[in-house]
């Protein structure tokens, strides 16, 4: 696994987000965009390669699309961004051989970039050992408090049985992964995993069963029901009821409500000026709608991406309300804890520092937090936290740096859980809030 830094820039800009909507919608693209060296694969596409890279890249400008995944951008990426100009972009891991080929294009910022090498590959039918294939994932920030975590991915191709295994063995641990690393949270897995829900071997429906993702295509096209007969897709399709190995899968969480409203092959907007195909692939686009809950709401982050996800959302009872607050802490901030008037209680982190504690009235509420960041042994970890409650009283731990924001629950709420990263100590904390 190979993890970008994460800066102390990108952190402030990721939870510094102006307007707190609460509820909008964003449309995203996938699109494997036939990027190998033409003397390993021509993909059947005509033209030359860097031309066609150019042309791709001014259409994602042109239709404006919010989230890009492409695959297979290898040695014609920087013809690509050269003509799109989406504000973010995650640089090149490399061409064929060296990188993944997996990029993301976007409009939104992000935190906790993350590349995955598959565990498994298979040359049964091709050269998919080659390149380090496998996922990207990133925490996308659509709106202050607002994040939806988004899989880019590119599993093994092929249909002999070989590559049917290492395609499964894929798939299973892109699931496992997102059952560790998106507990509680809004996802989004998009990209090309070489699959179809009628090879039963691939076991694609592994994110339906395990991870509760739903299918736009199956979902919007299909009524809800997993194609049982194979329909292959011309290109450019010029329907969508035809199933591609390209494929969006997502679900909502408790924090908020995600809903897939528009699913289309995008084709005969990707063509060479003398309609000629730009790839291989149908690009595919969903438009998505989201709300936020009224009864639980997240802050944005503060930290760095290191160590274990927690996310207390899945535990917190209904109308809760925090009772104590303790925290533990020196030279750092080693754990955070709440207690709820339920009885429920919340703890992060390690086990060293010096304690304390702060037991609210029956009419006092916990309503904003100080947090600071430093970095320690090259990494970014929470430092120092200062909680303030409704009637003024506070409680602090840890040792306060110059890097430092303060999250506030929402007028009508109120802070009762954490969610983050933590080992010894707390590396990466956001708050869960609740009415009062």
């Amino acid at each position: 696994m190979v993890s970008l830094l994460f800066s102390l820039g990108a952190a402030s800009l990721a939870t510094r987000v102006s307007a707190a909507a609460t509820s909008g919608d964003f449309n995203i693209l996938s699109f494997n965009v036939a990027g190998l060296p033409a003397i390993l694969n021509d993909n059947a596409v005509p033209g030359d390669k860097a031309t066609n890279a150019g042309i791709i890249g001014d259409l994602f400008t042109e239709y404006v699309y919010d989230v890009i995944n492409v695959q297979e951008d290898f040695a014609f990426h920087a013809y690509i961004y050269a003509t799109d100009d989406h504000p973010y972009r995650t640089a090149t891991s490399g061409t064929a051989a060296i990188g993944s080929g997996l990029n993301t294009i976007s409009n939104f910022d992000w935190i906790d970039f993350t590349r995955v090498k598959w565990d498994d590959c298979s040359d049964a039918s091709g050269a998919d050992c080659l390149t380090p294939k496998g996922f990207t994932f990133m925490r996308v920030i659509v709106s202050e408090g607002v994040c939806v975590d988004f899989y880019n991915v590119h599993a093994d191709a092929g249909i002999e049985d070989a590559d049917e295994i290492a395609r499964a063995s894929n798939l299973q641990q892109l699931a496992d992964y997102i059952d560790t690393w998106s507990i509680g949270n809004s996802v989004i897995v998009f990209g090309d995993t070489n699959s179809r829900y009628t090879r039963p071997l691939d076991k694609i429906t592994v994110f339906q069963t395990q991870n509760s993702l739903t299918d736009a295509f199956v979902e919007l096209e299909r009524g809800g029901v997993n194609p049982t007969v194979e329909t292959i897709c011309d290109n450019p399709s010029l329907i969508n009821t035809c199933e591609t190995v390209d494929k969006v899968l997502y679900r909502g969480s408790k924090q908020l409500t995600l809903t897939g409203t528009h699913f289309s092959y995008e084709s005969s907007k990707f063509l060479q000026s003398d309609g000629s195909i730009l790839s291989d692939h149908n690009p595919i686009s969903v438009n998505f709608t989201w709300a936020v809950s009224n009864s639980l709401r997240q802050s944005g982050f503060w930290g760095g991406p290191h160590g274990a996800w927690f996310n207390d959302i899945q535990s917190i009872p209904s109308s809760p309300k925090t009772s104590v607050i303790k925290f533990s802490g020196g030279s750092r901030l080693d754990s955070v804890a709440v207690t709820l008037t339920s009885g429920a209680t919340f703890t992060h982190g390690g086990t060293g520092g010096t304690a304390t504690s702060l037991t609210l009235g029956s009419a006092e509420y916990w309503t904003s937090a100080k947090l600071c960041q430093a970095q320690y042994n090259s990494q970014t970890r929470n430092f120092y936290i200062l909680a303030t409650t409704s009637t003024g009283r506070t409680l602090a731990s840890g040792t306060a740096t110059s890097d430092c924001t303060t999250f506030t629950a929402p007028t009508g709420y109120q802070i009762v859980g954490y969610m983050g990263q933590d080992g010894d100590e707390i590396d990466q904390l956001a708050f869960i809030y609740a009415p009062l």
